[in-house]
Parts: C-alpha cells; sequence; structure tokens
C-alpha cells in the first residue's frame, strides 16, 4: 500500500493559491509570482517560460498551446488558443514524412511565447520583466539535471542530431549527465528582448529575422511573413454535463470533444460498480474511446464540425449502443490510415442531433482565478531544429499533418494542425472544482478522462488521480497498459479480445497529468502532479 492512502506522493495543498507543473523550479516560479500578490495568469506565464528553461524537451518559446482561465468573481471562461499556423510555402508534395517527422521543414509558426503574453496583457498583474525574471536567471545561470531530463535527453539524440545547433546546446560539455549544470545564455537573451521589445521583438524583430533565415537557409518553409501575421486567438470553450458537474475544455478546431463525448457515452453505466480498473470498467472505457476517435477522425478536421451532435446526450446514447460489452471492437487508431480493417469502427452520425442543446501546468489563485496550460513542441525537442543565437528549438507540429490529399487533415499552407491538447476544467454549480490535463500527443484524449473520472466516480485525490495505472488505446484491439493493473484484469481484456501490450510501471507513454482540486466547503486547494515526469 503507498504511503499516502493510494498515493506515492502526498497532495499538495494550499489556502491561498497553488501551482502544479511538470518541474518544480517551474511551479517554484509560479509561487514566486503569487507571493509577491501577482495572480494565476502572471503565475502561468512564469511557469510557461520557466519550462521552457528546465523541460526544455516539452517547452520552448518555439512551440504551440492552449490556455483556458475561469475567473472566479466575474465567473467570466476563456480559451486563449496559441496554435501557429502551417507556413504558406508547405506543400504536402514537396516533402516526405521524414520531413514533416523532423528538421525545418517540420515545424508551425511558434506560439508559446505569443500566447504567454496576450493573456498577461489581458488579466495578468505584472509586468513582462517580473514574469520573465526565473526564466532568464535559471538560463544564465544554469539548472541542475534530474534524472528525467537526461532520461529524454538520451532517448531524442536522434531528434537533435538534425541540426548541430541542438546538438551544441543539448548534448555539448560532454553530454548531460545527473546533476550537471546546464546554462542556455542565448535563451536567456532572447528572452530580455522579449521583456524589453514584447511580442513586437519576437514576431517581427530580430528574432524573428534570425528564426526565418535559419529555417530558409535549411530548406524549410517558416519566413518573416508567416512569423509577422501571428495572433493568438480568444475563443469560448465547449462544455457537458457529467452527472451535475459542469465539464468545460477547448472548442474545435481542437480535438477536445473526443473527450467530452467519451464521458459522455460512459455517463450512461453504473461506473462506479464496475470497480475502478476492473475488466469491466476498462473494457468500457476502451470501447468508448474508440467510437470517440473515429468521430475524431471523420470530423474534428471540416470546416463546420457538428459539435452540438457531437456532444448530444441523446447521441451519446446511440454511440452507446453499439458497444459490446463482452467484445473489443476494431478501431482505424489514432490518425488518419488509409488502409482499412475489416470490421473497423466508423464515425457515428452526429448530424442527426444537431438541434440538440446541449506540458500541462495549473495555476490557481486566492481570487479564484483558474488557468489551465497545455503547450508542446509536438514530440521531445520538436523538430530538433535549433536557431543559432537564440537558444530556441522550434516544433515538428507540421507531424501532426498528413501528406496523403485524401485524409481532411491534409497539411496546407494556413491550416492549424488539429491538436490534441485539452486543457479542462470542471465547476459544481458555478463553483471551480476540478482543473486536470497532460501532455501525451494523442493520447491525451484518453488520459484526460481516465484520471478526471479517478476524481468524480471514483473519489480519489487529486495526488492519487494522477498515479493511478492508464490504458491507452490504438489501431485495431492493441492496448497499452501499465504493469501495475494486475495481471488478471489484463487477462479479462485479453479474453475480450483486446491485444494487451504491457508498458513500464510508470510510462511517460500515457501522459504525465497535472492537476488541482477545490474543497468545496473550505475553499482549500489541493495540488497534483505526476511522478510519471518531474512534476
Amino acid at each position: 500500500m503507498p504511503p499516502h492512502r493510494h498515493a506515492y506522493r502526498p497532495t499538495v495543498m494550499g489556502a491561498r493559491g497553488v501551482v502544479t507543473s511538470a518541474h518544480p523550479l517551474a511551479s517554484m516560479a509560479g509561487i514566486q509570482m503569487l507571493q509577491a500578490g501577482g495572480n494565476a495568469v502572471d503565475a502561468a506565464v512564469a511557469v510557461g517560460s520557466t519550462l521552457n528553461v528546465v523541460e526544455p524537451f516539452m517547452s520552448s518559446a518555439g512551440g504551440i498551446g492552449l490556455m483556458l482561465i475561469s475567473r472566479g468573481r466575474t465567473g467570466e471562461r476563456h480559451v486563449l488558443d496559441f496554435i501557429g499556423r502551417a507556413p504558406g510555402a508547405s506543400d504536402p508534395a514537396a516533402c516526405t514524412d521524414d520531413e514533416l517527422a523532423g528538421g525545418p521543414k517540420s515545424c508551425a509558426t511558434p506560439g508559446n511565447l505569443g500566447g504567454w503574453l496576450a493573456a498577461l496583457d489581458r488579466f495578468g498583474s505584472m509586468d513582462r520583466a517580473r514574469v520573465l525574471a526565473p526564466a532568464i536567471s535559471l538560463a544564465e545561470d544554469g539548472v541542475p539535471l534530474t534524472f528525467k531530463n537526461v532520461e529524454f535527453f538520451d532517448k531524442a539524440r536522434a531528434t537533435l542530431a538534425r541540426s548541430q545547433e541542438a546538438q551544441r546546446l543539448y548534448l555539448g560539455n560532454g553530454g548531460p549527465r545527473v546533476g550537471g549544470i546546464a546554462t542556455y545564455k542565448e535563451l536567456a537573451s532572447t528572452l530580455r528582448q522579449v521583456a524589453e521589445g514584447g511580442a513586437e521583438a519576437f514576431y517581427r524583430g530580430p528574432i524573428a529575422r534570425a528564426i526565418a533565415r535559419a529555417v530558409r537557409e535549411a530548406g524549410g518553409w517558416l519566413t518573416e511573413a508567416d512569423l509577422a501575421g501571428f495572433a493568438p486567438e480568444w475563443r469560448e470553450p465547449v462544455a457537458i454535463t457529467y452527472r451535475g458537474w459542469q465539464v468545460l475544455s477547448v472548442p474545435p478546431p481542437f480535438s477536445a470533444f473526443q473527450m467530452l463525448e467519451t464521458l459522455n457515452i460512459l455517463e450512461g453505466y453504473d461506473l462506479e460498480s464496475f470497480r475502478h480498473n476492473s475488466v469491466d470498467y476498462l473494457h468500457h472505457l476502451i470501447e468508448a474511446v474508440k467510437l470517440g476517435s473515429a468521430d475524431r477522425l471523420a470530423y474534428a478536421y471540416g470546416a463546420d464540425v457538428p459539435i452540438h451532435g457531437l456532444l448530444s446526450k441523446k447521441y451519446a446514447a446511440s454511440q452507446r449502443a453499439r458497444i459490446d460489452g463482452k467484445r473489443a471492437a476494431v478501431s482505424e487508431g489514432e490518425r488518419h490510415d488509409p488502409r482499412k480493417l475489416a470490421a473497423q469502427i466508423g464515425e457515428g452520425h452526429p448530424a442527426d442531433f444537431m438541434h440538440e442543446q446541449t506540458t500541462h501546468f495549473a495555476c490557481a489563485d486566492a481570487a479564484g482565478t483558474v488557468v489551465s496550460v497545455t503547450q508542446t513542441l509536438g514530440v521531445p525537442f520538436g523538430s530538433g531544429f535549433a536557431v543559432p543565437g537564440t537558444g530556441i528549438v522550434l516544433n515538428n507540429i507540421l507531424k501532426w499533418m498528413d501528406r496523403d490529399p485524401v485524409s481532411p487533415n491534409v497539411l496546407r499552407p494556413g491550416r492549424k494542425a488539429g491538436t490534441m491538447m485539452s486543457p479542462t476544467q470542471v465547476f459544481r454549480d458555478g463553483a471551480f472544482n476540478v482543473s486536470i490535463g497532460t501532455p501525451g500527443s494523442y493520447g491525451i484524449l484518453q488520459t484526460t478522462p481516465q484520471m478526471l473520472l479517478n476524481v468524480l466516480e471514483f473519489g480519489m485525490s487529486i495526488q492519487e488521480a494522477i498515479e493511478a495505472p492508464r490504458v491507452r488505446v490504438y489501431r485495431d484491439r492493441l492496448i497499452d497498459a501499465e504493469s501495475r493493473i494486475p495481471a488478471e484484469t489484463r487477462s479479462g481484456l485479453a479474453e475480450r479480445g483486446h491485444n494487451v501490450n504491457v508498458i513500464d510501471d510508470w510510462s511517460w507513454i500515457v501522459g504525465g497529468g497535472q492537476g488541482i482540486v477545490r474543497d468545496p466547503e473550505s475553499g482549500a486547494l489541493m495540488a497534483g502532479a505526476d511522478p510519471r515526469r518531474d512534476g
């Protein structure tokens, strides 16, 4: 039995604010803002920029992200979209799959820095220099490398080999070692320029020119015009109800609706009676994920996503009726594949229900503002293409588009990648209750409902909910299952036709969640962080 009920780590609690992120120094940067009188948005920008230094393989000014902000005193809820678009010169016929997977042709326009500053301008209370100070200091003075840092650095050697600058930045000085001090002087200089000149310095000034020149000289597509044309967008969240809770996440063109549809389908079962991570529970969860995934592949990338139909309770009932409680169905998998499988699950028909109405981190402050952020480079170290003189490694977001012209998610100029990032917040009677989110590409849409149901259905603390073993669903009947799921449960799933692949006890393949829960009576804030990362 773990020392903290069902968790190995204690839940961290605060009466006036908490911060949870994938690295303790990033969380500390956010706490420093709160202690100095800043709000949750100030804290979030400090966390996001500091992650660029301490978690460079996942977070960078060269990446993209989504932010969900709820403001306790006003009841406002906002989504900030800082997903960069495909460059104007991008062309699926002028690249290979490998070139989209990494290197100078794989990057969409960077959005993270523009998003951080847009949030700060609208809802922050501190200036740029104050919130960027922790990141600048750590980049300049150095940060000790953890076991998890070195593991990611080593696993990403092939990615980093795509540019000499990336190798110099992350594999130089004899290579990364646990306890070694890594400094990023050029990144500190870049962040200083941004602190002084704002987004203009990054998107239209010398930094933009350096990025565009390096990409162009390496044969890539990103130009000064692409950078100058970037603008974060404010959007309305999309929401469902689940057993009396209101669950909010990000709207189309992003794919969080798969996660919400999964919850809607599962709402029709007595999950508590199934028991947590039992054969019955995991089987129905997996089958609901397959139905939601088929709908994402069919509808997420179109011009007019039938969102009201997709999130209709009647539509969920029609989807639920397609689940065989004793036999695994065949799934197309996580992304478009022109090769169809026999008896493959097809999408549902949400248009029939259209008229029914219906790196992740988080910060909360004493005024009731909660900020949930997921940001990414695409894969560890993104494109592997670093821009000399800036300390910035660019994303490989175009990897998440297809070259196949038949795909609804085909690469085209100006298009936003159909990201799976799904920062999520839950409310009860209008009051904030839960924030949850995770990295993990397509797995985000599967890990998020698992963590959320651990809280809402099984009464776990936020730390227990994040630590609990998870599964991930792939093509055909294949699933990954962390080995902490009992052998008899895995055998029971195999008997129902699932092809169970056992992965590590604590695998980053199933994400790295961070979350916050608010006690409805006392208002105490409880934060959890995933031991699958440095959270």
